[in-house]
């Protein structure tokens, strides 16, 4: 098994948690991935700590400031930036001495990927953009979209808890544990593996901050999240990832792959947006076999 080290990063008066899986080995570039959320944690991620051992690459994860490890005391929204989180980025990048790897990004973490990648990608060889939109607003359609394939009676009781703002009655919990299951986790909450618990046990509030109350309707800072005409700028080589069942619909996906420069794309059969959950071994050898290429 590859040695594990944890190690607390100095960042905007707080600390930032981080994990490093493995050690670096000649001709492999270090992969540091970036969670999703704002304000979910790393640990749902932690089937790709699979490639050191599976091929000898070493991997970092880190708990973005406000979240998990990174927990802080309560702050005003105002605190909450995309500044604030690009810059943990490049702090952490720095203080771990991460001048030459590759680059993954989950959901959000792909959104703040883009947006460091966009200001300086000095020192990021690729870069593997896993179910990440370029504009909310086609990932709320899109969400909206697949709702209707829910039973009649599920949908009318999301539709009341978005109107009512109470999201914990027996009739909307089961709704939403049926989109979960088919778009998002892949399982049902009672089902849910370790490290997803893990992870939604431990988000921050940050997330009300930034996205809202539920994954339908953005109340929060990214509401208005549309970088459809900067993306063009990115230069790094990148791959989307996603699935075919993924919350991140193909069409989602489809509208940064045809924006981004020379983006390839590898779309899981079957896969919800944790595809990492349900399909590992097809995750771990589409991001293996595209960042390899760039070593």
């Amino acid at each position: 098994m590859a040695e594990i080290k944890e190690v607390y990063v100095p960042y905007a008066g707080y600390k930032t948690y981080c994990k490093i899986v493995g050690e670096k080995t000649p001709g492999k570039k270090p992969l540091l991935v970036l969670h999703g959320g704002p304000g979910d944690t790393h640990n749902y991620l932690l089937t790709y700590a699979e490639l050191a051992d599976r091929y000898g690459r070493q991997v970092i994860f880190y708990d973005q400031i406000g979240c998990g490890k990174s927990q802080i005391p309560h702050q005003d929204d105002s605190f909450y930036t995309y500044d604030l989180w690009v810059n943990e980025f490049y702090t952490v990048r720095e203080a771990l001495g991460l001048d030459d790897i590759h680059l993954f990004g989950n959901s959000w973490g792909g959104m703040l990927g883009m947006l460091c990648m966009m200001k300086d990608d000095t020192g990021v060889n690729s870069f593997v953009i896993n179910s990440s939109p370029v504009r909310i607003q086609t990932w709320l359609d899109e969400a909206n979209r697949l709702i209707k394939y829910l039973l009649e009676d599920m949908q009318e009781a999301l539709a009341e808890a978005e109107r009512t703002g109470d999201y914990d009655t027996p009739a909307a919990k089961a709704a939403y544990d049926e989109y979960y299951k088919r778009h998002v986790v892949g399982f049902y909450e009672k089902d849910y593996p370790k490290m997803v618990r893990d992870s939604f046990d431990q988000v921050g509030e940050c997330y009300m901050v930034m996205q809202g109350a539920s994954e339908f309707v953005v109340t929060g800072k990214m509401r208005d999240w549309d970088i459809r005409d900067q993306v063009g700028s990115i230069k790094v080589p990148c791959m989307a990832l996603s699935g075919t069942d993924d919350e991140g619909t193909p069409y989602t996906i489809k509208q940064g792959v045809d924006l981004i420069p020379n983006c390839k794309w590898t779309l899981i059969p079957g896969a919800p947006h944790m595809a990492n959950i349900t399909n590992p071994d097809e995750c771990l050898e589409a991001v293996e076999g595209f960042i390899s290429q760039y070593d």
